[in-house]
């Protein structure tokens, strides 16, 4: 198993977003005049910011970024920082103040999502050198807390209205419950990332493990949920 996770990990969850992205592409005129279409962008984002967040594995060995070698770039913390641990958590909480109809909820999530971002811009400038070398655990859980907001308010909003009739056929319903359990799983995950600096591949292989279980579930879920639901008006 560990020999498999060595080998593939990376390409199996490159062919899972390359999967959800494209499936968006495709589908994408059947949701564009909705705010899925900004999902859909986002897939193709994530796509690209797992694909460029690889290049630190192109610096050794004489690598043609080999260049970067000895540089604060060298370890790529900085950039899924950046794009992914501040960046899904802003987009979502753009996304649900579009979908969400509740007017405290949709400033509640506006404002949280602004605070976030100023909060994690801060932070990385107080903790500069860090920012190159480690994952800041504060801003996970921050980041994690705008997940769970945006998706419990969704959740509370359908379980008020008569969309929970047709839930079922809701691509926001599917979106919601993927990323809600996508970030109860791994953000736990990163209070231990000490282990991964201590070089200590028992908990290294572990991460991996829960790390490609929660990938696949998510992009399988939203793959699925492009295809089988139909748009809603937001």
């Amino acid at each position: 198993m560990n020999d498999f996770l060595l080998e593939y990990k990376n390409t199996i969850t490159i062919s899972v977003e390359i999967l959800a992205a494209v499936t968006g592409l495709l589908l994408y005129t059947r949701y564009r005049s909705t705010a899925a279409k900004y999902f859909i962008w986002f897939l193709v984002f994530l796509f690209f910011c797992d694909f460029l967040g690889s290049y630190s594995k192109y610096i050794r060995n004489d690598s043609f970024l080999n260049f970067l070698e000895g540089t604060p770039l060298e370890q790529n913390y900085w950039f899924f920082t950046l794009f992914w641990k501040i960046g899904a958590p802003v987009f979502f909480s753009f996304y649900y103040f579009k979908i969400l109809s509740n007017k405290t909820s949709k400033k509640l999530v506006r404002y949280g999502g602004i605070l976030f971002l100023l909060f994690s811009v801060s932070y990385i400038i107080l903790n500069w050198e860090a920012y190159f070398n480690t994952f800041f655990p504060i801003i996970s859980v921050l980041g994690a807390i705008i997940i769970f907001l945006c998706s419990v308010f969704y959740f509370i909003e359908i379980l008020q209205s008569e969309k929970i009739l047709i839930f079922y056929k809701s691509l926001n319903f599917y979106i919601s419950a993927a990323i809600f359990i996508w970030w109860l799983i791994v953000t736990p995950i990163v209070f231990y990332d000490i282990y991964m600096s201590n070089s200590d591949w028992n908990f290294i292989f572990l991460r991996w493990q829960i790390y490609l279980f929660a990938n696949i579930l998510m992009y399988s879920t939203f793959t699925f949920a492009l295809i089988w639901c139909r748009p809603q008006k937001d």
